[in-house]
């Protein structure tokens, strides 16, 4: 009898995040809530818009049709006597109501049914999608590959490694340096603090942060690609795969952050960010991949907990050039202020999700062991 529908998915960590990041963009800036005194349904029996454009239909439609497609492949995978296309579209059509309810609230938003609309049919436009690649045998032949390829247990390492990409593409101080927060987590919690008794118990830096030296930022580089690569060797089967796996993830990471340098500065200056300390990184990497390859999960998976709380404090004991700050106002006050900052917070919160994950894998490794 067949159980690997039981199994594991790793779309279900995906569908978390991309809720998440759905509700993070329905009610961003979370600021000036007040009640109108109408019905947060109100906007159901409103007029239809008056205005509007191609680009606000396309990303009603393409920001939920990702979490049809999650959600109905999640579904098929753990529960494939389940309805999925009509679960899902139930289950985007309440998100999307919900949102667009609590925008009732928010100053800067204006809810809209025409918006709800075009919510659930991206959904339900996902949904269909991933029931057409079932119907087609894509999902089954994706099955027999991580039988071979991956240990049972891959779910969220697998999660991780979907989303890295994503996080490159927001632009970072240091080229795959993710998750520099303090300085910006200090600036917010002085504004927020601002006129309180409790900003007196803000604690300060008595050095100003200064920025990186040369060698830290060739170890931060290396480091960046080394994580995502220990990652996987973590779940692959063979040495061969961890190769392939290790070529296709520095491609990929070589590739998200020339898009990101595109999306900032144009396309010509898609490779700007190449550097001497950046080859010096890629080399250092790629030494630490070759070693690394032949050694157990476990170690991978110490070396790669090691290697992450070094790059943070690196990163977030350094200060971010005055360039910097200008490529951060192109993306939040710019053009790229329709992303919301989802990019960014993918590239902030990441590797500390890797932590967590790290620390959650080797723990109950060591629990098993002592068992």
């Amino acid at each position: 009898m067949r159980t690997t529908h039981l199994r594991k998915t790793a779309a279900w960590p995906l569908v978390w995040i991309y809720a998440i990041l759905i509700v993070y963009a329905s009610l961003y800036p979370f600021d000036n809530w007040r009640v109108q005194g109408i019905a947060p349904w109100a906007f159901l029996t409103a007029p239809l818009p008056r205005y509007w454009t191609g680009f606000d239909v396309l990303s009603n439609v393409v920001g939920y049709a990702p979490l049809g497609f999650l959600l109905a492949l999640a579904l098929h995978r753990t529960h494939r006597n389940w309805p999925a296309i009509a679960l899902t579209t139930l289950v985007a059509a309440a998100l999307s109501l919900t949102m667009e309810s609590l925008q009732m609230f928010l100053p800067v938003r204006v809810p809209s049914n025409v918006d709800a609309a075009l919510n659930i049919l991206g959904a339900l436009a996902g949904a269909a999608t991933a029931r057409a690649l079932e119907w087609v045998g894509l999902l089954d032949r994706w099955s027999r590959f991580r039988d071979r390829w991956f240990v049972p247990d891959a779910s969220g390492a697998l999660a991780l490694l979907a989303v890295w990409p994503f996080a490159l593409l927001f632009p970072a101080p240091v080229t795959l340096g993710l998750g520099q927060v303090l300085e910006r987590v200090e600036a917010a919690l002085a504004h927020v603090l601002e006129d309180s008794t409790l900003l007196e118990w803000l604690p300060l830096r008595e050095v100003e942060l200064q920025p990186l030296l040369p060698i830290s930022e060739i170890l931060c580089v290396a480091i960046g690609l080394l994580l995502p690569c220990l990652l996987a060797f973590g779940v692959l089967r063979e040495w061969r795969q961890r190769i392939i796996a290790a070529v296709l993830l520095v491609l990929v990471g070589f590739m998200a952050s020339a898009l990101s340098a595109a999306l900032t500065y144009g396309p010509a200056h898609a490779w700007d960010w190449v550097s001497t300390e950046v080859l010096a990184g890629l080399v250092l990497a790629t030494v630490g991949i070759v070693g690394m390859s032949f050694s157990p999960a476990r170690v991978g998976w110490v070396l790669a907990l090691a290697a992450l709380v070094w790059q943070l404090s690196l990163l977030n004991n350094a200060s971010a050039d005055a360039y910097f700050a200008l490529t951060l106002q192109t993306w939040e006050q710019g053009q790229f202020i329709r992303f919301h900052g989802l990019i960014q917070w993918l590239g902030w919160l990441w590797p500390y999700a890797l932590l967590l994950y790290l620390v959650n894998r080797l723990s109950s490794s060591s629990l098993a062991a002592d068992a």
